[in-house]
């Protein structure tokens, strides 16, 4: 039903993944474009993986890095191309009716709202109305997954989403102690008991630990090829300790997918010319 509405989401990271997960499964042709080295920390949820490896799976979602022509291969085998396309340059030979800005940078980075017939953009950094046609709000609470139409979504906190079981003044966001690269002492999904040094980032200086604040289970961390900065998140650390949530899509992710599916079908709703349906056959009457 809807083959001939594809969708353009810059950014492949976890969020981005749960929208392309949404649109996917409801039928919509989806391509997403990412860095060269993609700065994702749940790889393991994130269709940005295939930058790495060729080819990964989300739930049962298949990502394949792709180049421009062979898109629609791609869709043909029914999986998601990811390209290597930090400006979306590819908008111009796809032609997507639907453009999303998942890239999560928390400020606009280039997205207007002439990019496609319906723009969408994920948090804070965009205005419904001058920088793009609808922001769903990302922040957990009340609003998570609201489709805004006017305005913004709410401010960047600084802070990660609360998880139960963090202690107090601990954070579960690791972050890098040094420039450099990351060399994993554990694996995404592995049990971490609190004090084990979970990381380390080595440079041209030295080798410097990145320890576990509490007992948990690894959630996420960057890619052992990109080249991080003193203080950067490079992983994630959950308490709740359950393996299965590593690999995936989380709430969150699916309910701002939500957000972004509620928003397309709203547009095609008016958009779209109404389906030509059989007129219904004549009643007959009771004699």
């Amino acid at each position: 039903m809807f083959q001939h509405v594809p969708v353009l989401i810059k950014g492949a990271g976890d969020l981005a993944s749960g929208v392309a997960l949404r649109l996917h499964r409801s039928g919509f042709p989806v391509l997403m474009t990412e860095l060269e080295h993609p700065l994702t920390v749940r790889r393991s949820v994130a269709f940005a993986e295939a930058v790495f490896a060729g080819q990964t799976m989300v739930e049962e979602v298949c990502g394949r890095r792709c180049l421009p022509a062979e898109i629609k291969s791609a869709w043909a085998a029914g999986a998601i191309p990811v390209l290597v396309d930090p400006e979306a340059q590819v908008r111009a030979v796809a032609k997507p009716v639907v453009v999303v800005d998942a890239i999560m940078a928390k400020r606009n980075l280039g997205t207007r709202i002439h990019d496609a017939r319906l723009v969408v953009a994920l948090g804070p950094g965009f205005n419904a109305g001058q920088d793009c046609h609808v922001v769903i709000e990302t922040n957990r609470g009340h609003n998570l997954g609201r489709a805004i139409h006017q305005g913004s979504a709410e401010p960047d906190t600084g802070q990660p989403g609360a998880l139960p079981g963090v202690p107090p003044n601990l954070s579960r966001v690791l972050r890098a102690p040094q420039d450099g690269y990351v060399l994993a002492h554990y694996a995404i999904g592995d049990r971490v008991p609190s004090g084990a040094i979970i990381a380390t980032v080595r440079s041209a200086e030295g080798r410097r630990p990145v320890v576990a604040p509490f007992a948990g289970v690894l959630r996420g961390l960057v890619h052992p090829t990109v080249y991080v900065h003193s203080g950067m998140k490079i992983g994630d650390l959950d308490p709740r300790a359950r393996p299965a949530y590593c690999f995936t899509a989380s709430d969150k992710s699916l309910a701002v997918g939500g957000g972004v599916l509620e928003a397309v079908l709203a547009f095609l709703r008016t958009a779209l010319p109404p389906v030509n349906r059989p007129a219904p056959p004549p009643r007959r009457r009771r004699r």
